[in-house]
């Protein structure tokens, strides 16, 4: 993904957008920043790039929001959602005022991978998103290895409520894409970040973080 040294246009991450690319946004709101301490990351959303040869750029994320129509059901509602990408991000750096990075998957996803996406997608699309204070217990138990194993029962399933991290990591496992058994809850916004610790399998790789302009 080539970029100036400001970053890319919208339009150009957006043309540039292949499967399972990672978008990260952080705001300075108080939701925003109580979402950074509940799950202790430096940003506070995630979303994960779909692209599909006959649907425009796809956006496979969880809000509250619900004033985006989910291309998956063709409704208006909160929780686990598939928007027009290039929408959604407009939003969330015009409505949400975030700021947005991009990171792309190296090497591009193949037929494999896009179908381990829409297993997630089929699973997951209209999950509630859990409160503030349940999304840091949820977290928290995440990282506790007694409860981690008693949740990692439960993985495959579908879940009563996820947030954005939760939903990526999880559609990343169902791709194929990430080594090593972790609960999902483990999974936090800053994990998507460059310099923490996400266990992609070798040959999978993350680039570095490009500004997307508003």
């Amino acid at each position: 993904m080539a970029s100036s040294s400001d970053g890319l246009t919208l339009d150009e991450a957006v043309a540039a957008a292949r499967t399972g690319d990672v978008w990260i946004f952080r705001g300075r709101s108080v939701a925003d920043r109580a979402i950074q301490a509940a799950t202790n990351s430096p940003v506070n959303h995630v979303g994960m790039a779909l692209v599909l040869e006959d649907l425009p750029p796809l956006m496979w994320h969880a809000e509250l929001g619900r004033s985006l129509p989910d291309v998956w059901t063709g409704e208006r509602h909160r929780g686990v959602q598939l928007h027009d990408l290039r929408e959604a991000v407009l939003r969330w750096q015009t409505t949400y005022r975030q700021r947005a990075w991009v990171r792309q998957l190296l090497p591009e996803a193949g037929r494999a991978q896009e179908d381990g996406a829409l297993r997630a997608v089929a699973r997951l699309d209209g999950v509630s998103f859990p409160s503030t204070g349940r999304l840091a217990w949820r977290w928290l138990r995440g990282r506790d290895a007694h409860l981690s194993r008693r949740q990692d029962r439960a993985k495959g399933m579908r879940p009563e409520v996820a947030y954005c991290a939760e939903v990526v990591g999880a559609t990343f496992e169902e791709m194929g894409l990430l080594d090593g058994d972790v609960p999902t809850g483990w999974y936090d916004p800053g994990v998507f970040w460059s310099g923490d610790r996400l266990p992609l399998r070798e040959g999978w790789t993350l680039g570095g973080e490009v500004p997307v302009r508003g």
